[in-house]
């Protein structure tokens, strides 16, 4: 990767991971205080609960891309330790459609003249895990050539005693 590419996505995971802080505060501070608006009743009160929640996926993706950023410029991302940090980017994921299913739920006793929405709803959930199984795919294909450059180590190291 290039300075300019890493630099790049570091900017935005940089501004990604302080904004969701921010917004994680302020809803916080909104439930502890009691200055929220619809006197915790629910959905809101929920529906921020479960916001901070899935706000805590996205910052557990971003800081494990960060590591991982760090590890190709590093040239180590073909190693084991970078398994720790794709798992983790599978869970989070995980988590968000997780997250994301509980709003659903939350909001579809407000849609029943229009159940459309809820199943429009159900339908982000199910692509949230397609992302899921997406990286999972990924991951595969880091083992792979986990594994091969291990094995081509192994060839190399076989080269040099023969020559």
């Amino acid at each position: 990767m290039g300075k300019l590419t890493v630099g790049a996505l570091r900017a935005v995971l940089g501004v990604v991971l302080v904004g969701t802080v921010l917004v994680q505060a302020l809803m916080v501070w909104t439930l502890i205080t009691g200055s929220d608006p619809e006197d915790g009743t629910l959905p809101l009160t929920a529906l921020r609960v479960v916001t901070v929640l899935g706000l805590g996926t996205v910052q557990a993706a971003v800081v494990c891309v960060w590591r991982l950023v760090a590890m190709v410029r590093r040239g180590t991302v073909f190693s084991g330790a970078a398994f720790r940090y794709v798992d983790v980017i599978i869970g989070a994921i995980v988590a968000a459609a997780l997250v994301w299913f509980t709003v659903t739920v939350l909001n579809a006793p407000g849609q029943r003249e229009d159940p459309g929405v809820t199943v429009i709803m159900g339908g982000v959930g199910v692509a949230i895990l397609g992302v899921a199984l997406i990286v999972l795919v990924l991951r595969m294909l880091l083992a792979q050539a986990v594994a091969r450059d291990v094995e081509a180590s192994q060839m190399q190291a076989e080269l040099d005693e023969v020559i």
